[in-house]
């Protein structure tokens, strides 16, 4: 049995947003470190507050295991001459690793035989491991922002103020910089802030609880739950736990109280995003909502304190809610006296980009391609989708968008209805936005796909032609996830459209802005979706070679693309896929610098040649009519009756023959008949089982 190692870092208060990974990066930093030290070990528990990040790892090996290393030398032919004495060479291998020729071995490798030193190496004392382990640990935590303090040279989310390292109950001693490794914690900075020594694990979380601090945050979390439900019931409600919004409050504090407060029953008639997002994404206020789900009066909010007097806190909070509704019904009731078609034509004066115009030229660019789309699609959407892209970035202009950008296209929605546009079109001002993450949530309407689609491609085309371009994870523009959106709003709907065309209509559009030639651009683009298409049909199960080799015979039509994986994965199961894939190798192994020729029936001299073109028509002319129909599997079964007469093909006729016309008749038949395997899938990138 081991002992137990504890780490506690003890910081001023890090954001809540880097606390979930910090945990997990020490989790995986602490396994990876005890790993490469030959320390075996138990359990690992990561937790932290806004003030610590802990650890503790159980059952910590006290001695590293022991280490075998072994040294290949020279081959045994050049170790020993001919009479079997050593050479100069076995005895300076032997002299250099520092042991007896006798305890040399011999070993049998895949390359031959050489010889080969075994060293064993005693594992050390992990309590001599310990003290620099754990200070490369603590400054190895990434953090997305890091800063320095006082004069010391040291990085870290926040300054360190103290570090409590045991195993076995006794100190680890190292410092960082001037901070010193001890036995002491400290409880919360208001409430307990005094520091106590602690021994364990189990004293350590009985201490800090004991000192208002609860570092598990899972039992936080938990906790506010019941308090937010326990204070919501007094107002005859419930809280509204948002997930995110529960994870942000939960790294918000480290003593978590919560206390139910009110506003004014008028700012009720406020849109309901306007509330919960002031409440929750400004004030990080739950809101309270009625059996049917429905707004009341009321907030809670969850204090890191025990408070003396409660009501003083729930006074200072409803003064803060009531002076940010008050703004937003200012801004709500300001914004409805401008038309939101004046909105428009205002937004000539706002910069979408300096490189690529204003937010008026942007929406025309994108209304221009939505149209083209309707048209693809369904032309009687052609109005209604046109009336969705005027609308759709009207409200950027408007007071409450500039106050809170979260709810763009929400206020578009809200201030369309208002002004008694078509409830359809005000849906799909909203919806044009979506998803706004991936995974989420994707348009309803066609209307608002449609200029969803647009919209994205537009932009992603138009920083595209200006070369700013995603490197690596870099993505300050979200581009990939304006990539997934179209691709999944093009599969959730089945639109039937073609990508290229889309992307060389809409850098027509571009083309005063254009800072490259327009088909590097458009191949890049289409690269990029390629990239983003194939990633995410891989991640959700299909076999990579069959997306690979679908993709690689096409994929503008993505909703194309995607039933001929489906079909090509059916096919798989098929008695003859094996044997086709594999002939299909070597056909296009064969074809690999073929120019396409006509066939001519004239210069076929075998019967296996005159039998499989033959055969060949009519299963093209059946395979065709599949295709066309977009019957994919059925198709792929029609051309698989190809499997023998190819097979009796390469076994009875010389392809590569002398007479190069004869040669080039031949090619231009295995040319046909993978053109019509391609129209589905390019087979030759296919994973065979031999």
């Amino acid at each position: 049995m081991g002992k137990e190692l504890l780490l506690e870092i003890g910081t001023e208060e890090i954001p809540a947003a880097f606390l979930p990974k910090a945990m997990a990066d020490m989790d995986e930093l602490i396994r990876k470190a005890l790993s490469g030290e030959r320390v075996q070990h138990g359990q690992v528990t990561a937790m932290s507050t806004p003030r610590r990040l802990f650890l503790c790892v159980a059952d910590l090996s006290e001695m590293q295991e022991d280490q075998v290393i072994e040294k290949l030398g020279p081959t045994r032919k050049a170790a020993f001459d001919d009479q079997g004495a050593p050479t100069k060479a076995a005895i300076g291998f032997a002299r250099g690793q520092g042991l007896e020729l006798s305890e040399i071995e011999i070993i049998t490798t895949d390359k031959g035989e050489y010889l080969c030193a075994r060293k064993k190496i005693a594992g050390g004392s992990t309590t001599e491991l310990l003290p620099e382990l754990l200070s490369k640990l603590i400054l190895s935590i990434p953090f997305k922002k890091a800063m320095r303090w006082s004069n010391l040279e040291i990085r870290f989310a926040r300054p360190i103020h103290w570090i409590l390292a045991l195993y076995g109950g006794a100190v680890i001693p190292f410092h960082i910089e001037n901070i010193q490794s001890g036995n002491t914690s400290r409880g919360h900075r208001f409430m307990s802030p005094a520091p106590f020594a602690v021994s364990d694990c189990k004293d350590y979380l009985e201490k800090t609880k004991n000192a208002y601090v609860i570092v598990d945050p899972e039992e936080r979390k938990k906790i506010i739950g019941e308090e937010a439900r326990r204070v919501a019931a007094k107002v005859s409600g419930k809280p509204f736990i948002d997930d995110d919004l529960l994870q942000t409050v939960t790294f918000l504090v480290e003593y978590p109280t919560a206390v139910c407060g009110s506003f004014d029953p008028a700012y009720l008639d406020l849109p309901r995003e306007v509330l919960t997002t002031t409440m929750m994404s400004h004030q990080k206020y739950f809101p309270v909502v009625d059996d049917n789900g429905m707004l009341l009066p009321h907030f809670i909010t969850i204090n890191n304190t025990l408070a003396r007097d409660p009501s003083v806190v729930t006074r200072g909070n409803e003064k803060v809610i009531r002076a940010r509704l008050s703004d937003a019904r200012f801004f709500f009731e300001e914004d409805r006296k401008i038309s939101l078609d004046q909105r428009f034509e205002d937004l000539q004066k706002v910069v979408y980009h300096t490189l690529l115009g204003t937010s008026y030229e942007k929406v025309l660019r994108f209304r221009n391609l939505a149209a083209l789309i309707a048209e693809k699609i369904n032309p009687a959407l052609k109005a209604s989708v046109d009336r969705t892209a005027v609308l759709a970035k009207a409200d950027l202009d408007t007071q409450m968008v500039g106050e809170f950008s979260e709810l763009q296209g929400v206020m578009g929605r809200e201030y369309a209805l208002l002004a008694g546009e078509n409830p359809l079109v005000a849906r799909a001002v909203y919806e044009h936005y979506l998803p706004l993450a991936a995974g989420g949530e994707l348009p309803v309407t066609d209307e608002g796909a449609i200029v969803s689609i647009a919209d994205k491609l537009d932009t992603i085309t138009g920083f595209f032609s200006v070369n700013l371009i995603p490197s690596g994870t870099a993505d300050p523009y979200a581009l990939r996830r304006q990539a997934l959106g179209v691709i999944n709003i093009i599969l959730d709907k089945g639109y039937p459209l073609k990508l290229d065309e889309l992307i060389a209509y809409s850098l027509d559009n571009l083309q005063d802005r254009i800072k490259r030639p327009a088909m590097d651009v458009k191949n890049d683009v289409m690269e990029f979706f390629k990239a983003r298409f194939e990633n995410q049909l891989s991640a959700q199960g299909h076999p990579y070679d069959v997306v690979d080799a679908v993709v690689a015979a096409g994929f503008s039509d993505l909703t194309e693309t995607l039933k001929k994986i489906v079909a090509m994965e059916a096919f798989r199961k098929h008695v003859d896929f094996q044997p086709l894939a594999v002939a299909f190798k070597r056909v296009s192994n064969i074809l690999k610098d073929f120019q396409d020729g006509a066939v001519q029936e004239s210069l076929f001299q075998a019967e296996e040649e005159k039998e499989l073109y033959r055969i060949f028509l009519g299963v093209r002319a059946k395979a065709l009519t599949y295709l066309d129909g977009l019957h994919y599997e059925s198709a792929l079964v029609e051309m698989a009756s190809l499997r023998a007469p190819v097979d009796s093909f390469f076994d009875a006729v010389m392809i590569m023959a002398k007479e190069k016309d004869i040669k080039y008749n031949r090619l231009s038949l295995l040319e046909e008949i993978s053109s019509l395997f391609r129209r589905v899938a390019d087979f030759s990138k296919l994973v065979t089982d031999f």
